[in-house]
């Protein structure tokens, strides 16, 4: 992209921790990579890709691929081995995408295997990883990339090379490189292995200040109508920017990191439960470039306070449904703390007729781009939660008692000893989840081809080797003994002399792998009257709770569909977002009859779309109910016709039958017998009490399939 189609990084409106944070990695790479997070339309992009032009150039050994320093050459080099001062060339820093469909060849390189067998070459390919060596590697919508290609990014980022391995043929070059990430979290959360990887997170938003959106779209219409003419506008801004920064680079190596400082990052980092020890690492290299940033020598308190702000929020998820966030309230108590028990570092007199400037730096939280504040609110404003949104409360006023009789909290007629209940049709608040527990894993029977997961049995380009077949496009993955195999009756006819196997392209065979695939889960949640009860509703949502942390673990797409009083309705599009449909859960609220029909049917209508839309992700219909319906003509024989639809399309489905009491009619049997599905109890979703029901969802499918 040329300098005049990008947008200005100095012409982007607000947004200021996005670019503290970017620039801070623009001073001093090793703080490892930018998380940028938050709703579409924020200019998370823009920002990031208007970055690649404040970066220095860079100097690299001629016609080497691999981007190797001149003055310091990497030894294993492919393009190797390069004399020592070499001649070179500069050129700017790239800034490389990462695709979210992009193959594991693309990201790494390809090696071209034939010729490696019947040659002995190594003809390799380099990949992305190579391109972004001393760059910017780019990932929008990081959190949809796909496992395989998630690893190889750990890999690359904590050892600083890549490596790629074909059949015992090896290729090893340097790629090192300033990670950057954005994400919507609504499309579902990252791996914590891979969360842990980026230095530092920023939570962006659209402002809500009228005039400050109006200098947005004006900013922009202008760069759309004439981007070279709007460059141009702000190239005076970028130079002096590009100044600083390099300014600031030269200034890194001088800063000091005192005991102070340390004792204060070791303190924050303590206090707020921070997993390992890079949570310290980074804080410590943030501090020292916010410092050369301002032009200092030396890490202040405020460098510390906002370093935190960065480094930590991402570190302190506990589960994918904890909001990232810090209490900035808690921050500055802990910095008072630290500098109390601290007597050696005193805080540096201030000019006489100034007043003592507050630990946690007083109103300024930090520098901003332009060297102004960092663009948070202050510790006073807000309720101390880090600047998000406070929690709802999801069961406000006065709470009743657990064991309340259902017919006053909803429930259907004759459930609770007969007569009209008090409150049938009255819509109860929402009720808070149980505690969620670990569960066993529902899978769908047979073979699939989806997505790569950790539920299902599918073909898969990663794990256990199951046999090998002709490759219909680029070989990916060489079984190498049926290659051999295919080869060997050949030999004479080619005229095969020495000691090599004379290898054509027809000889090639594929491996076909077998390993796990996410599926989509869909949840039917009864949300009836039937289900009102305080203690029952909120072991219900225990329940779904601990399968959507199932499904986040096993890389699922979830849906939820809810059905109460008169229909049935989506209340979470299948999503990657699990912790969007745990958010939805814990809104829901209960009451009215059981319109079972209209949630099957409900269902049925989601999943014929998302076979249109993804036919290789198969679908595991859970149903939560207690099996009863209720309202219109016939109830019950509506359900059962419902049901009947999922099975004549082999849907996979559990029931889990919510029905409680001394005395149960078995409903939700009956169902899951008319879903050719199966169905367990509350207690039996919990994993020690879960043994044998995998294989009875095995079962029950096979025995359909045999009838």
């Amino acid at each position: 992209m040329s300098t005049s189609s990008r947008y200005p990084f100095t012409a982007i409106v607000g947004q200021d921790d996005l670019r503290l944070a970017l620039l801070l990695n623009a001073v001093s790479p090793a703080v490892g990579g930018v998380l940028v997070r938050g709703e579409k339309g924020t200019a998370k992009s823009t920002a990031v890709r208007a970055l690649a032009a404040l970066l220095p150039p860079v100097r690299t050994v001629e016609g080497c691929r691999f981007s190797c320093d001149p003055a310091a050459p990497d030894p294993g080099c492919p393009d190797g081995p390069h004399p020592a001062d070499g001649p070179g060339g500069e050129r700017a820093a790239r800034m490389v995408e990462l695709p979210v469909g992009a193959s594991e060849d693309r990201l790494v390189g390809a090696l071209d295997i034939e010729r490696a067998l019947a040659e002995g070459v190594k003809a390799f390919e380099p990949g992305l990883l190579a391109d972004a060596h001393r760059g910017i590697l780019y990932v929008d919508e990081v959190n949809l990339l796909h496992d395989h290609l998630i690893d190889l990014l750990l890999d690359a980022a904590a050892m600083g090379a890549s490596y790629v391995e074909r059949e015992g043929v090896s290729v090893r070059h340097a790629a090192r490189f300033l990670l950057v990430g954005t994400m919507n979290p609504e499309e579902g959360e990252l791996r914590p292995q891979l969360l842990d990887r980026f230095g530092l997170t920023v939570e962006v938003a659209a402002s809500r200040e009228p005039d400050q959106r109006v200098e947005v779209v004006r900013r922009r219409l202008a760069f759309e109508d004439d981007p070279a003419a709007f460059a141009g506008r702000w190239s005076g801004e970028e130079a002096g920017l590009r100044e600083r920064v390099a300014a600031a680079r030269a200034l890194l190596p001088r800063v000091r990191l005192g005991d102070g400082a340390l004792r204060r990052i070791a303190a924050v980092c303590a206090a707020f439960e921070v997993d390992g020890m890079r949570g310290d690492l980074v804080m410590a290299r943030t501090a020292t470039a916010l410092a050369a940033w301002a032009g200092r020598t030396e890490v202040a308190v405020e460098d510390v306070r906002q370093a935190a702000l960065l480094a930590l929020p991402h570190r302190r998820r506990r589960n994918p449904f904890d909001a990232p966030g810090l209490d900035e309230e808690k921050l500055d108590e802990v910095l008072r703390d630290a500098a109390a028990d601290d007597p050696e570092d005193e805080p540096p007199t201030p000019p006489e007729g100034q007043a003592p400037e507050e630990p946690g730096g007083g109103d300024d939280d930090g520098p901003g781009p332009d060297g102004g504040g960092g663009g948070r609110p202050d510790p006073g404003d807000g309720d101390g939660s880090g600047g998000l949104p406070p929690q709802r409360t999801e069961d406000s006023g006065a709470p009743a008692p657990e064991d309340a009789p259902e017919a006053l909290t909803g429930a259907e007629p004759g459930e609770s000893g007969g007569g009209t209940p008090r409150f049938a049709s009255a819509e109860q608040r929402a009720v808070a989840a149980g505690e969620p527990f670990r569960t066993k894993v529902l899978s769908v029977p047979g073979l699939g081809a989806g997505a790569a997961g950790r539920r299902s049995r599918a073909r898969t380009e990663h794990g256990r080797t199951t046999g090998a077949t002709r490759p219909e496009g680029a070989l990916t993955k060489l079984h190498l003994t049926a290659t051999v195999r295919a080869a060997a009756p050949h030999q004479r006819a080619r005229g095969r002399s020495g000691r090599g196997l004379v290898v054509r392209r027809d000889d090639l065979r594929q491996a076909t792998r077998e390993g796990r695939e996410g599926n989509l889960v869909l949840f039917v949640v009864d949300a009836s009257g039937s289900m009102a009860a305080r203690r029952r509703m909120g072991a219900v949502k225990g329940a779904v709770l601990s399968l959507l942390l199932d499904a986040y673990q096993r890389r699922d797409k979830v849906g939820l569909v809810t059905f109460r009083g008169r229909e049935a309705e989506v209340a979470l599009p299948p999503t990657s977002s699990v912790d969007a449909a745990a958010a939805r859960l814990q809104a829901l609220p209960t009451g009215g009859r059981t319109p079972l029909a209209a949630g099957l049917l409900k269902a049925h209508d989601v999943l014929r779309v998302e076979r249109l839309r993804d036919a290789t992700r198969r679908p595991l219909l859970v149903v939560v109910t207690d099996g009863r319906a209720t309202g219109g003509p016939e109830p019950v024989a509506l359900a059962g016709r419902a049901a009947r639809l999922h099975a004549a399309e082999a849907t996979a489905s559990v029931v889990v039958d919510c029905e409680t009491g001394p005395v149960r009619l078995g409903l939700a049997g009956e169902l899951a017998r008319e879903l050719r599905g199966t169905a367990v109890t509350l207690d039996e979703l919990r994993a020690e009490a879960l043994t044998g029901l995998v294989k009875d969802v095995t079962d029950h499918h096979r025995a359909r399939r045999a009838a």
